[in-house]
């Protein structure tokens, strides 16, 4: 990562990481399998068949409780009808209208497929329990604006066994605890484009108090699902999705395009299946059989260069022109293995490499192995070619230069008088002692005095040759002998040799 960020210290503002997706499942003990709920309506003295009779009351409380909130905020549920609705596009629209002010932004409606349990009897075994079962039901979305979290949306089922799904922005959080903190900043989308204290933002975005997030979350419950309180239950909040970013954030989108576009346009074909698993932690055994693979994607607002394995992957694209964004992704986070405690059939524990634990708590472990898995990938990607210091030569070595009024144009690498000009820069004699404008003469006869002192100038202000002292002596700069010497191999190499068996009509 360092050779990166050493290569472009001057155009980068900094470097920001945090988590950026969070996806959350809320699901009562007891009401999350078959059995458990089974077990719950024989303790309630509930019949199986009942299993509809019981659930109804309950999708109706949380219908009206809907309607409730939408009536105390002065909106209106929005039921989406097409399958081509974008929520976030809508949210955009009304939060553009209403502000960023803490508070509910609006309430969607839809109906979708959600897991649910059917009434079964046993013939043989004359025993009636749940079955596993799966239909459509009407969903609430509450999206409001949290004062830790930001931007939030709780997916509230209205059918049993109310499986919640909340969502969260990282960046978002980020944002909230910088206005908290007094550091200012500005945001483009969810991306960071400047923070006057990175260092403070990043020990912000390191704090995770996983306790007070697991308030918050009750808290939502409670406010969007209250039939909870009526069976007595709370929820156990588990990692669905996440996606954790390392941003590299650019002073100027010119300076982010060069570096992005060769960058991406070299990693895939550089990445390998071993460095896959190598970025995300992973050993590539012989028996491996899941996907696997780079993918090259041109969207609407940029490309984004994707390596996948499994149910995680890492990515690499430009964030609104400003931003290099690493992102590493998992839809399992059991794909990431670390070493913790893990308790025996036997009662005994052992510490151990084990897969991560879906649960909130381990939010802490997951974020540094998500961070590692980013670094690693930086660290592949800055050993890679990068063109863009080469680029910016070869434009100020053709570029017109205007000094102090007058104007001085590039070189031609095909151009007879620059070609000639440079072919006695190179000499030997001009290497060692230095070169003056009556070497020159001597050496290019047909040049007159005024134009070689025109093309030394030339070449003084372009960078190719500098002068010693207060003398009239110069020598070739480093740049010079580079661009010199590449433009002389490219026509004696390629371009004769190509030209010579050429038909000329």
């Amino acid at each position: 990562m360092a050779s990166l960020l050493e290569r472009h210290r001057d155009e980068i503002r900094g470097v920001i990481s945090c988590f950026d997706r969070v996806i959350l499942q809320g699901t009562l003990p007891g009401f999350c399998h078959a059995k458990g709920m089974t077990s719950y309506l024989y303790a309630q003295n509930i019949q199986i068949f009942d299993y509809a009779r019981f659930a109804e009351p309950l999708r109706n409380e949380i219908r009206e409780n809907a309607e409730k909130l939408a009536r105390e905020n002065g909106i209106e549920i929005e039921f989406i009808r097409m399958a081509s609705f974008r929520k976030e596009e809508r949210v955009k629209e009304i939060l553009a209208e209403r502000g960023h002010h803490p508070g509910l932004v609006c309430i969607l409606s839809a109906m979708e497929s959600c897991s649910s349990y059917r009434p079964w009897h046993d013939k043989s075994t004359g025993k009636t329990f749940l079955k596993p079962d799966s239909g459509k039901c009407l969903h609430y979305y509450f999206y409001f604006i949290d004062e830790e979290l930001g931007l939030c949306h709780v997916r509230v089922p209205t059918w049993c066994p109310f499986r919640l799904q909340v969502y969260f922005n990282g960046h978002h959080q980020l944002a909230a605890k910088l206005r908290h903190a007094g550091i200012t900043h500005q945001t483009l989308d969810n991306a960071f484009t400047a923070i006057a204290d990175i260092e403070a933002a990043q020990r912000l975005a390191d704090d995770l108090d996983i306790s007070s997030l697991h308030r918050a979350l009750d808290r939502f419950a409670l406010l969007y699902c209250p039939v909870i309180r009526q069976l007595g239950v709370s929820y156990h909040w588990s990692i669905v999705q996440i996606e954790y970013s390392t941003d590299i954030l650019f002073k100027r989108q010119s300076e982010l395009a060069t570096v992005y576009n060769a960058i991406t346009r070299t990693a895939i074909h550089a990445v390998k299946a071993n460095d896959i698993a190598t970025f995300l932690g992973r050993k590539l055994s012989k028996n491996y059989q899941d996907e696997l693979g780079n993918n090259f994607g041109i969207r609407i607002n940029g490309t984004r260069i994707k390596h996948r394995m499994g149910p995680a992957s890492i990515k690499m694209y430009d964030k609104c022109g400003l931003v290099l964004r690493i992102e590493t992704t998992a839809n399992d986070v059991s794909f990431f293995k670390h070493h913790r405690k893990v308790e025996q059939r036997d009662g005994t524990s052992v510490y151990k490499l084990a897969p991560l634990k879906k649960s909130i708590y381990s939010l802490g472990d997951l974020r540094e192995l998500l961070a590692a898995a980013n670094r690693r990938y930086l660290e592949f990607v800055s050993q890679l070619d990068d063109p863009t210091a080469a680029m910016r030569n070869l434009e100020k070595i053709a570029a017109t230069v205007v000094e102090n009024g007058r104007t001085y144009k590039g070189f031609n690498f095909f151009d007879h008088v620059d070609i000639r000009l440079f072919e006695a820069l190179v000499r030997g004699e001009n290497n060692i002692t230095g070169l003056r404008n009556k070497d020159l003469q001597q050496q290019l006869p047909e040049l007159s005095c005024g134009v070689i002192s025109r093309a030394l100038k030339r070449l003084r202000v372009h960078g190719l040759v500098k002068r010693v002292g207060r003398t009239y002596k110069y020598y070739v700069t480093q740049l010079g002998c580079a661009a010199i010497t590449a433009g002389l191999m490219l026509k004696e190499l390629f371009l004769v040799p190509a030209l010579d068996t050429a038909s000329i009509s």
